[in-house]
């Protein structure tokens, strides 16, 4: 990056090669929607040049690439709540209808835990639990499993404070717990979307 700030269009090649993959994959996580995906992540990259000369190493990179990605995300995230109607429909009794994944674990004829018989279908229902999750929560699981950032780096990346975070990152393992158990074998989650207890609590 410190190359791209002094102008080597080379380097700034380079940096978007190595990011954009998982970029991308971060965002459509948050976006729900690949090709919106893919335009947010050129998005996040022209930021970054345009703000090249602006940059400071206070931090690492990543933690100063994935601010921007929060912020593009969270705007694209808005602007698509005002645009769409919101048109719950209510049961007699004035109940709001039960969530997909709920459904998926009831209906008999779905992915029940003893017709989940390949890692794919259990991708699928993964990605469903994730997606459950509200967009706050959502980055921190993902920033935290995915790209490895400790507290402070997500913190720093989301504009939270480090206590903060580690609510946030309770509050999405509890809530994934809660959607995958139907599915899981002694209600563990996987490993890749496990949260340490105690790191949480510390």
């Amino acid at each position: 990056m410190l190359q791209v700030r002094e102008g080597n269009a080379a380097a700034f090649e380079s940096l978007v090669e190595k990011h954009q993959k998982r970029l991308v994959m971060v965002l459509e996580h948050l976006v729900s929607d690949r090709t919106l995906a893919e335009d947010l992540a050129q998005d996040v990259f022209m930021r970054v040049y345009r703000a090249r000369e602006r940059y400071v190493p206070t931090a690492k990179f990543s933690t100063w690439l994935y601010t921007i990605t929060h912020n593009v995300a969270s705007n694209s995230i808005r602007k698509s709540s005002r645009r769409k109607e919101v048109n719950l429909v209510t049961s007699p009794s004035g109940s709001v209808p039960v969530r997909p994944l709920d459904t998926m674990a009831k209906d008999k004829s779905n992915l029940m835990p003893t017709r989940l018989a390949d890692q794919k279908e259990m991708a699928k229902v993964i990605h469903e639990a994730v997606q459950s999750l509200g967009p706050r929560q959502r980055m921190a699981m993902l920033l935290s499993k995915y790209e490895g950032m400790s507290y402070n780096e997500i913190a720093d990346a989301m504009e939270l404070t480090t206590q903060a975070v580690k609510s946030l990152l309770s509050r999405a393992r509890g809530n994934l717990k809660e959607s995958l158990e139907p599915y899981l074998d002694a209600g563990r989650l996987p490993k890749q979307l496990d949260v340490d207890e105690e790191e949480i609590e510390t």
